[in-house]
């Protein structure tokens, strides 16, 4: 089975950054397509950005060129690295692979953006 674990969310002022972790377990990354994903309260679930086998990596109008999406093979972990941070980047960060049919997801982490 896949497995996903988020980590390194957590509460930064209007400007600042975070960098985001995905530990992915049960399929390499390297031979899967990567998405971040987020959802704030009250709003539907949005992707912000993904990364192919292939290394390309696309993203989402509100967060290009703020955002940057990464994979460690050794590690077998997804990154996202969050700078510029608005308060509208609130929102719960979901990683996401997709593997033949099966979408799998993390936990989710937190990320609040204010003063």
């Amino acid at each position: 089975q896949v497995q996903l674990v988020e980590s390194g969310g957590g509460l930064v002022q209007p400007g600042g950054s975070l960098r985001l972790s995905c530990l992915v377990s049960g399929t390499l990354i390297s031979r899967n397509d990567m998405r971040w994903y987020r959802q704030a309260p009250g709003k539907q679930r949005e992707i912000v950005a993904m990364l192919d086998t292939g290394g390309s990596a696309n993203y989402a109008d509100s967060v290009k060129g703020r955002f940057t999406i990464s994979r460690d093979n050794a590690k077998n972990t997804v990154s996202l690295q969050m700078n510029s941070l608005k308060p509208e980047d609130t929102a719960v960060y979901y990683c996401n692979v997709l593997r033949g049919l099966i979408s799998s997801w993390g936990q989710g982490t937190q990320v609040t953006v204010s003063s």
